[in-house]
């Protein structure tokens, strides 16, 4: 798949804005007055931005809100329902911290687990999707909630728990990419399958269906070399995973934790780059591309 980065900004940066306000909503950091009011303006700039970015990757972004509408069939409008329904939730339980020094702890749990469906809600939106079979994995939600939740034990200063959840969170990447790996091959499909011509004997690429590009070469066929991806995923998995568990384990202070929040940023933004140009949709076998 064609790796937009406006789609790579918004998986990466609302799910991080999501994460942490999970954390918010359980009471992690115990925090009122200003203090609160920093946290959530850094949540709310991560998930809105990373929401609003997402609608550059539109060709009709004055369409969007039509995506409310489809909510019985389409996890992109759930998705919508629910970013809606967290952020607002979240929006008063931060009124009451940051106004009132209170915390509403229902408030606050249903605001948790509306950015925790947010998060998961957006992951269908590519596992549900049996054309591109590396996606189509119960390891794509469990890749995207882990991350988010690491990244938001991360940022919210959770130090024991941001140890821990990282080395989940990698060991579900390393996962992830090993059965992606081989989900292509099976999957069943290939050329005989995509053309329709199985039932006459094997069938193999003559020529290109046309000779220039289109929008399915431009969106849905990318190559990747394979010793590059192994590279960028050894990247990934150093920034997001090793380096941040280094920096905590040394000692904390404000700025070895902002550094590790910066490389886990690079780290999680390599991934979801592989995430999306590794993955193989099946036209690419109409075109002779798999």
């Amino acid at each position: 798949m064609h790796p937009a980065p406006s789609v790579i900004f918004f998986s990466s940066f609302s799910g991080l804005g999501f994460g942490l306000l999970i954390f918010l909503g359980l009471g992690m950091p115990g925090v009122t007055g200003w203090s609160a009011f920093a946290f959530f303006v850094i949540a709310y700039l991560l998930a809105v931005g990373g929401l609003i970015s997402s609608t550059f990757h539109l060709g009709r972004p004055e369409r969007a809100l039509k995506a409310f509408s489809q909510w019985r069939t389409s996890w992109l409008s759930r998705e919508a329902w629910c970013a809606v329904a967290a952020l607002t939730l979240m929006a008063v339980y931060g009124a009451g911290l940051v106004f009132f020094g209170q915390r509403w702890v229902l408030l606050g749990l249903l605001g948790a687990i509306a950015s925790l469906g947010t998060v998961y809600t957006t992951s269908m939106i590519y596992g549900q999707l049996k054309t591109v079979p590396r996606w189509n994995s119960p390891l794509t939600p469990a890749n995207f909630l882990s991350l988010c939740i690491a990244g938001g034990a991360l940022l919210s200063g959770e130090v024991k728990w941001a140890m821990l959840l990282l080395l989940v969170a990698g060991g579900i990447q390393i996962a992830t990419w090993m059965r992606g790996d081989t989900a292509f091959a099976q999957s069943g499909t290939n050329m005989e399958t995509a053309t329709g011509l199985g039932n006459i004997g094997s069938v193999r690429a003559f020529e290109p269906p046309h000779t220039g590009t289109n929008y399915l070469l431009r969106e849905f066929v990318h190559v990747v070399g394979r010793k590059h991806a192994q590279k960028l995923r050894i990247i990934a998995i150093i920034l997001m995973v090793v380096l941040p568990i280094i920096l905590l384990v040394i000692s904390f202070n404000h700025f070895l934790a902002l550094f590790a929040v910066v490389a886990h940023i690079a780290g999680v933004l390599t991934a979801r780059w592989l995430f999306f140009a590794e993955a193989e949709h099946v036209v690419g076998l109409y075109y002779g591309k798999r």
